[in-house]
């Protein structure tokens, strides 16, 4: 992470800059052939309830918001049999195609594995379409391991997860 990127918590007054990077992504996407969200999915009404509840990761280059990552403790649609407080998941990154390529996502990352660390959970999961090699790249390179695929309602997805570390426990 270079010196002028800055991850940190969304707060309620980034809602909207939250949702603009997410439909911002899912233009280019479209665009390219490669649809990833549903418009419904992510709905400013959705995206201001996710980001009053403390479920997004916002990062910043040089003051400006360019990248998000939705952080959660469970995933019961996309791992439905993992045991409980075992992990933490990520879903929803993205990052403006502007600040493409200067490391945002990987920081975006590396803070959500942290705060996993902080919670005591050994594992950082996500899911994304296994049909997207280049995506599948980014989660492998940043050290995420394919965990499995499995089919959820429409979408085929390759599941990833990172081993995070612990913290050291104290003195007795």
């Amino acid at each position: 992470m270079n010196e002028d990127t800055r991850i940190r918590q969304a707060a309620p007054g980034d809602a909207t800059a939250v949702a603009e990077i997410l439909h911002e992504a899912v233009g280019w996407l479209s665009e390219a052939s490669m649809p990833l969200w549903e418009a419904g999915e992510i709905d400013s009404v959705a995206i201001r309830a996710d980001v009053d509840a403390g479920c997004y990761l916002i990062g910043e280059i040089s003051g400006e918001l360019g990248g998000v990552l939705r952080f959660q403790l469970e995933d019961p649609v996309f791992w439905p049999e993992v045991r409980e407080r075992d992990a933490a998941y990520v879903h929803r990154m993205a990052v403006r195609r502007r600040l493409a390529g200067k490391g945002l996502s990987s920081a975006l990352l590396a803070t959500a594995a942290a705060r996993a660390s902080e919670l005591g959970r050994r594992y950082l999961r996500l899911a994304c379409p296994a049909s997207r090699p280049q995506l599948r790249a980014v989660y492998e390179d940043f050290g995420f391991q394919h965990h499995s695929e499995r089919q959820v309602g429409p979408y085929f997805v390759s599941r990833y997860e990172y081993e995070v570390r612990l913290p050291a426990a104290g003195p007795p």
